[in-house]
């Protein structure tokens, strides 16, 4: 599994879980927010998202953390880290 695969070749759905306050502050183009407190309440939302699920945050603890949550559900899904790491594979895009 490599992460910086899936963005590139863009695969799946990028996941940010930080708050909307942290979200709306800066985000890597085109991920979906759900805020990590808000996983359980939208799981059907995640199951109707293009897997694998690249899960993001602030810097990889919230992310690992709905990473593990979302495996116990069946979901596929893997922790970035950092969203900005996941914007910065984004602008490799095309170059």
């Amino acid at each position: 599994m490599n992460i910086e695969k899936f963005i590139k070749e863009k695969q799946g759905t990028i996941v940010d879980v930080r708050t909307v306050e942290e979200f709306e502050n800066g985000h890597a183009s085109g991920s979906v927010n759900i805020p990590l407190q808000e996983i359980d309440k939208r799981l059907e939302e995640l199951k109707s998202l293009p897997m694998p699920l690249i899960l993001c945050c602030a810097s990889g603890g919230r992310s690992g953390m709905a990473t593990q949550m979302l495996i116990e559900k069946g979901l596929d899904c893997y922790n970035a880290g950092s969203w900005i790491e996941v914007n910065y594979y984004q602008s490799q895009i095309n170059k």
